[in-house]
């Protein structure tokens, strides 16, 4: 068995070539075609929402997969954009819907906001990164966290955004070795925690990030590998965390006080 050190460290050494790859195989093949063919005559957040195929596109792209279903919710996210502060995808702790609402901004751009690239080969760009992270967290869940948290780390800027986004929350308190919380007055405290123990403007920094992404690794093998490399039970000084669903629904909440 491959330790997540190292399929990690494998994946990301040439990852130019692993995405390639992953676009060339059928099912990805074919959904990017259908986005690229038909993106640019979305003009509106009513032609996103219409369109199942697109809107699962941009939304698993944008790591939202799992709320597909809620169209309601993304299109309160979508109307009122993020130019104001108090909208809404602004007052939410998940840092994905800000980049989503950026990303098809129809607020500001209207109907020239699929003409753009956060719309278009951003977006496409993102869809590959998931897919291949996905195919890999099919044989080590691990990797997959490894991968993403590589990726959508160097965005994130406060204890909030980490706890907010699922993946980024598991590999972060991996690393610290924090419990899961479930109370409001839990969630804030561990978001300053983080904050206190992580620079988060850091990970901008290809190598720290790096070498921060390689110890969640080695102490994720210890806590779920350590039969295929015994070695890494050194690194074994605290218990698998898991993610509890009441703190995701916590999260979901607006932060001000809901």
């Amino acid at each position: 068995m491959t330790t997540t050190f190292t399929s990690y460290s494998l994946i990301a050494r040439d990852l130019g070539a692993s995405l390639a790859r992953k676009g060339a195989q059928p099912d990805v093949a074919r959904e990017t075609a259908y986005y690229e063919a038909k993106i640019g005559s979305v003009k509106s957040i009513d032609d996103l929402l219409g369109d199942r195929r697109l809107f699962a596109y941009a939304m698993k792209a944008h790591g939202l997969e799992d709320m597909t279903y809620a169209k309601a919710f993304m299109r309160k996210v979508l109307t009122e954009g993020v130019s104001d502060r108090t909208a809404f995808a602004n007052r939410l702790a998940d840092d994905r819907y800000v980049a989503f609402a950026k990303a098809f901004d129809f607020k500001t751009y209207g109907a020239e906001t699929t003409t753009l690239a956060a719309a278009t080969a951003d977006t496409t760009a993102a869809y590959l990164h998931q897919s291949l992270e996905a195919d890999a967290g099919s044989e080590d869940t691990g990797v997959r966290l490894a991968l993403y948290f590589a990726r959508i780390a160097p965005t994130v800027s406060s204890g909030y955004g980490v706890l907010g986004d699922p993946a980024l929350s598991q590999v972060v308190k991996t690393v610290l070795g924090l419990p899961d919380v479930s109370s409001s007055e839990g969630i804030a405290r561990q978001a300053s925690l983080i904050e206190e123990r992580v620079e988060l403007a850091s990970f901008k920094d290809p190598v720290k990030l790096n070498r921060f992404v390689q110890r969640f690794t080695a102490i994720w093998d210890a806590q779920n590998n350590a039969a295929s490399a015994p070695v890494l039970n050194l690194f074994a000084d605290s218990t698998t965390q898991g993610l509890d669903a009441s703190l995701l629904l916590s999260l979901q909440r607006i932060r001000s006080g809901s």
